[in-house]
């Protein structure tokens, strides 16, 4: 299994994640935080690893790094519509004109749903896994 904190700083000139959007949770909790950068954020946003894992304090403070947890799902309707607003103005033109970009694991024909899935859940990818027409 690749070693996604390595790979990152590989691919970053060395330097960690100013900021990671966890969707998997405790299971990558561990290597999430080593992955940040110093004063990096990890924003987790959902629990599909699971909700409870054992927190290194020491590693947070000397990277002074924060940790934060949001839900969108919970909100109510009016302020989901001023995130996806600000998503739409703030972020949609960096996705657009390419300053910021999705990190894509692997691509696989729609009616190949089964052996993406299969691939997702094994784990061993770093980045999206896309279904593609």
């Amino acid at each position: 299994e690749e070693n996604f904190p390595a790979s990152l700083r590989a691919q970053n000139g060395g330097k960690g994640a100013d900021v990671i959007l966890d969707v998997v949770g405790a299971k990558y909790l561990e290597q999430n935080i080593d992955a940040l950068a110093d004063y990096g954020r990890l924003v987790v946003i959902g629990l599909q690893g699971g909700a409870k894992a054992e927190l290194d304090l020491g590693q947070l403070l000397q990277k002074r790094a924060a940790i934060i947890a949001t839900a969108l799902r919970p909100r109510p309707v009016e302020e989901k519509t001023v995130i996806m607003n600000a998503v739409r103005d703030a972020v949609w033109p960096m996705l657009t004109d390419g300053r910021i970009r999705p990190l894509v694991a692997k691509s696989f024909p729609l009616d190949q749903v089964a052996a993406a899935h299969t691939y997702f859940d094994s784990g061993d990818h770093v980045g999206k896994v896309l279904l593609v027409m």
